[in-house]
């Protein structure tokens, strides 16, 4: 790991601590089950949010400024809970001071700010990762396993995605385009996350469907889509809207040996046995949302290969940016990540 191991308890900071999902709290319990991770500093713009994370966590400093709380120094970890669009600056600023770094999902806005990350990050030798934590879904989990380990379908060459429904969105930043990137940007980033999880092959090209047709007052998209063409074939079609009167499963997935349809609490898998046709019921595994946690924590005490890699997020903000690219200009787009 670049810059050598860090003594535990590792020290981390928590910069942003607003009341939306309790994301402060649920981080620095994930960290400090983990036995190596102790918050130590959290920083918000609102002291109100700071006395909430007080009660959290008594033992933690706290500050309205980051460059203040990186001047004080005794940090090892930031851990960034900011709006989308803060996301670059403020952690190129906490890697300049000598910081690890993680990020919630999605890395940032666009493919430069994501390659500025990952420079600012390898030039000051620091670690770097985004909270893809829902690769640690029970869904997700038992889902690479049926392709990737037991090959129940064999090789896949088609998937279909859905996330969303019908129904103006909130009236907050996640629904403002400039501050949230888009509508790509919230679980598109997990989707995407998990479809390159199984889909790890070279994309050889995007093509995006951008549509802005209702609810002028908020700027976020409607409905956005990505064709995604990788270099054996498959093609991926990811969908997130809020247009969608009648939805679809989240995932449809077509192999050579058979398939695979999302339910409420279980997988549809049709394949052959022994020249026959079959239709297994596959349930769920459970999840283990502190996983991600666990791995940042043995990655940076005692050096363990790291589960999200930047350059893997790079990839997912990627294919929202040039989907978007795609779009606007009416053609399909290669991808500088590949």
């Amino acid at each position: 790991m670049a810059g050598g191991k860090v003594a535990a308890p590792v020290r981390v900071a928590i910069i942003g601590y607003g009341g939306a999902f309790n994301m402060g709290v649920t981080h620095g319990r994930s960290m400090e089950k983990t036995g190596l991770m102790k918050v130590v500093a959290v920083c918000d713009l609102d002291e109100k949010r700071l006395a909430v994370a007080q009660e959290d966590f008594p033992a933690a400093k706290v500050y309205t400024d980051v460059a203040t709380m990186l001047a004080a120094g005794g940090l090892d970890l930031c851990v960034i809970i900011l709006p989308h669009n803060a996301h670059a600056p403020v952690a190129i600023a906490c890697a300049e001071a000598g910081c690890h770094v993680v990020v919630e999902k999605p890395m940032c806005l666009n493919d430069e700010e994501a390659q500025a990350m990952i420079a600012a990050a390898d030039k000051a030798g620091v670690m770097l990762s985004v909270f893809h934590n829902r690769r640690w879904d029970g869904d997700f989990v038992t889902l690479r396993r049926l392709i990737c380990e037991d090959k129940l379908i064999g090789d896949v060459f088609h998937v279909e995605m859905f996330g969303g429904g019908y129904g103006k969105p909130g009236d907050w930043w996640r629904s403002r385009k400039e501050i949230s990137g888009g509508a790509f940007f919230d679980w598109g980033a997990h989707y995407l996350d998990w479809l390159l999880q199984i889909l790890p092959q070279k994309i050889t090209g995007v093509t995006g469907f951008f549509h802005k047709l209702k609810w002028p007052d908020v700027s976020n998209e409607d409905n956005v889509e990505a064709a995604i063409r990788f270099e054996d074939g498959c093609v991926a079609h990811v969908q997130m809207s809020s247009l969608a009167m009648v939805g679809r499963e989240r995932w449809r997935i077509l192999g050579t040996e058979g398939a695979i349809v999302s339910g409420d609490q279980s997988f549809t898998v049709t394949t052959t046995l022994k020249g026959h046709r079959a239709v297994l019921n596959v349930p769920y595994g459970p999840s283990n949302w502190d996983g991600y946690y666990a791995n940042v924590a043995d990655h940076l005490t005692a050096g363990a290969p790291l589960i999200v890699r930047p350059e893997e997020a790079r990839r997912v903000i990627a294919v929202m940016d040039y989907a978007e690219r795609s779009s606007a200009a009416g053609h399909t787009l290669p991808l500088p990540t590949e």
